[in-house]
């Protein structure tokens, strides 16, 4: 069976490979027979191919690929017994948290369209939603604790293609998204690595720099945003590349223009409203405000998407807390673009953003070393769940306080100050 459709002759081979070897060596810096765990839908096969190709060329082990089919999620809900939405493939899962523990690297391709369930019941979609996190808790805590080297890339799957530019005919909207790919992801450069290797050093000065500030807290203010977010004792500020707990350095995200950290659970207060529409699991939340009180969100609204948000919310304690805060700014490449993406791992790297449920536990000084107990009892907030949201703009000012009460402007109208 052929799962390339025409529209696939529109991304430049030449720059897909790039694509494929900067998500090998930058992105996951793959070490000689280690193996590698890869999901990606199934239209992204090209990018797969390439991607497993340069992984043995690195030595991997072994290299095993899942694919995901939209007409086949898309049949589930439209044939599958009730019963089966509050069922997920737990011995899938469960192998892939023993691939970790056993030293697996992971690497996401994303592309899915970001539309797909938007038509589904609410209700079914919430419940899936709920059944996958549970099952996949203990994958996602070797992840999101860094116990692996892992990286995320993105493939222009059509569908989603046509969504971010719908007035055109879908080979030539595959080929605009597959360019905007390639230069977030500076593999439209003479030499990506060295791009890569010089964009990782200038996050980790913007971060050596609020760590030096050791904020108690950031107040954003902006159009229906009045947001105090305290920060967890001793939070530590990343960007660009991180050191797994097996020693090896990657690039989780590809792209990124983020510097990001750990909020208090229990200290958020205020209201915020989102600048971006988040897309989650096949559903559009538009338009999100909601309102904090002793870390948790008490009130939430929607123009679009609110009952799949209300679902999310009640996942667990965890899901109305705070996991991350992250600071881009406005004059990131991909806010500079102009292009709304509907895909959080290109969105937020174009805004400032907060993410809802489990934290990052390497976002703590000594982080490695910290108990889960430990985690918690400086702040950390713990999941099912961690969505990422953005609410930064050029009409957004943020400022450290410290300690002692005193303000330092962070940004300015979106910027640094």
């Amino acid at each position: 069976m052929n799962y390339m459709s025409q529209s696939q002759n529109s991304v430049d081979p030449v720059k897909l490979e790039k694509l494929a070897e900067v998500a090998v060596k930058v992105g996951l810096q793959l070490k000689s027979g280690q193996d590698l765990v890869v999901t990606a839908p199934v239209v992204a096969l090209p990018l797969v191919r390439l991607i497993t190709k340069h992984a043995y060329i690195a030595g991997a082990g072994l290299v095993t690929a899942f694919y995901s089919d939209e007409e086949s999620t898309l049949a589930r809900y439209q044939y599958g017994n009730d019963q089966s939405f509050d069922r997920a493939t737990n011995w899938l899962y469960e192998g892939m948290a023993k691939a970790y523990e056993g030293g697996a690297a992971r690497l996401a391709v994303a592309g899915d369209n970001p539309m797909l369930l938007s038509e589904q019941d609410p209700a079914k979609v919430g419940r899936a939603n709920r059944a996958n996190s549970a099952a996949y808790k203990p994958a996602l805590e070797k992840i999101s604790n860094f116990d692996v080297n892992w990286n995320i890339v993105s493939y222009p799957n059509p569908s989603w293609a046509k969504l971010v530019f719908p007035n055109d005919p879908e080979p030539i909207a595959v080929a605009k998204l597959a360019k905007a790919i390639f230069a977030a992801s500076r593999v439209d450069l003479d030499d990506p690595i060295a791009a890569w290797t010089e964009h990782n050093a200038n996050l980790a000065k913007r971060s050596g720099w609020l760590n030096g500030q050791r904020f108690a807290s950031l107040h954003f203010q902006g159009p229906g945003t009045d947001l105090k977010i305290g920060l967890a004792d001793g939070h530590e500020w990343h960007g660009g590349a991180s050191t797994a707990k097996n020693g090896i350095t990657c690039n989780p995200n590809i792209p990124t223009e983020e510097v990001f950290t750990t909020p208090h659970a229990l200290r958020v207060e205020g209201h915020v409203s989102s600048t971006k529409p988040l897309s989650h699991q096949g559903t559009l939340i538009d338009n999100i405000q909601v309102r904090f009180e002793g870390g948790r969100i008490v009130d939430a609204k929607a123009s679009r998407g609110e009952e799949v948000l209300n679902k999310v919310l009640d996942t667990d304690e965890g899901a109305r807390r705070l996991g991350e805060v992250a600071l881009v700014p406005h004059s990131s490449p991909i806010s500079a673009s102009g292009i709304l993406f509907y895909n959080t791992l290109f969105d937020e790297n174009a805004s400032c953003h907060i993410a809802l449920g489990q934290c990052y536990s390497k976002c703590f000084l000594h982080g490695a070393s910290l108990s889960q107990e430990q985690i918690k009892a400086q702040g950390g907030n713990s999941s099912l769940i961690h969505i990422d949201w953005m609410i930064g703009s050029d009409k957004v000012d943020i400022d450290g306080i410290k300690p002692d009460g005193s303000r330092v402007p962070v940004m300015r109208q979106g910027e640094w100050a």
